[in-house]
């Protein structure tokens, strides 16, 4: 009798940023063709009967000066250009596994992703930053019903819904409508519910594709959610606290004219646990 194969162990990391969680890879070691990392995002995010995420990352080996390379796939498998809770998450990974460069308790680090490059300080303890391109494809959203949406692009599609009360919102139904609708087509939009509370400070809930419900955060959506507040005139600041039903992200950026530089985007990346998949 034959002995059963071997399966393939592979470690893992379970991290957050304000409750938006992941299943950290180091790819540098196993190879995982794009292919096979969209399998095992589907294998692996599912809550109950996998470990359960909002997505997957894989760190991998950088090329002209950048420390690594993310990969990041949807909970459902599906590719992600940009992640920003996931990217800070990977960069305080990568500065634990000893990559990137030190200076005293904080490491400055170089990445590349599916929607460009960045770079991220990563304190010992404390909040993770991300220094972020600047946003394009700012504008008004034509989609029947809704007067007051917007689009815009932060390393990945975002539509923009301003609401009198985030909390009262039916997120699900209405933002999977509008993520679907084919002013969007053929990529979707992420879709985000957002209240401003204050001249510096905003409500936000975003609905997620590629996940197809809301998350309790979302990096690239808090970007999306201050900025479009700021340049459709509902707020003045340039520092903006984005309160997310996961917690606090902050996004900070400089406005000259209609153009936006020095985006940055500020909170918690956190390890929970560590553990072993069986492949």
């Amino acid at each position: 009798m034959s002995p059963a194969p071997r399966r393939l162990v592979v470690p893992f990391t379970k991290m957050n940023g304000a409750g938006n969680d992941f299943v950290v890879l180091d790819n540098r070691w196993f190879h995982f063709s794009p292919d096979e990392l969209g399998a095992l995002a589907e294998r692996v995010c599912p809550r109950r009967v996998g470990v359960g995420a909002d997505g997957l990352l894989a760190l991998e080996d950088g090329v002209d000066e950048a420390h690594f390379r993310m990969r990041y796939r949807n909970a459902d498998g599906s590719l992600a250009t940009m992640c920003g809770n996931g990217a800070r998450c990977l960069a305080r990974f990568a500065a634990r596994a000893g990559l990137g460069d030190r200076d005293g308790d904080t490491t400055k680090l170089v990445f590349d992703t599916d929607g460009g490059r960045y770079r991220a300080t990563v304190p010992t303890d404390g909040d993770v930053t991300l220094d972020v391109p600047p946003p394009r494809d700012f504008a008004r959203a034509e989609v029947a019903g809704e007067p007051d949406l917007w689009q815009i692009w932060t390393g990945t599609e975002h539509a923009v819904r301003f609401v009198p009360d985030a909390t009262a919102e039916d997120v699900h139904a209405t933002g999977g409508r509008i993520r679907h609708d084919g002013a969007f087509a053929p990529a979707g939009t992420n879709v985000n519910f957002v209240e401003v509370v204050a001249d510096d400070a905003v409500v936000a809930r975003t609905f997620e594709k590629g996940v197809e419900a809301e998350t309790l955060a979302c990096g690239t959506g808090a970007v999306a959610s201050a900025l479009a507040a700021r340049l459709a005139g509902r707020l003045s600041s340039d520092r903006v606290a984005v309160r997310m039903p996961g917690g606090t992200l902050h996004v900070g950026f400089r406005l000259d004219g209609g153009d936006v530089t020095d985006v940055t985007l500020a909170g918690p990346a956190e390890v929970v646990y560590e553990g072993t998949l069986e492949l």
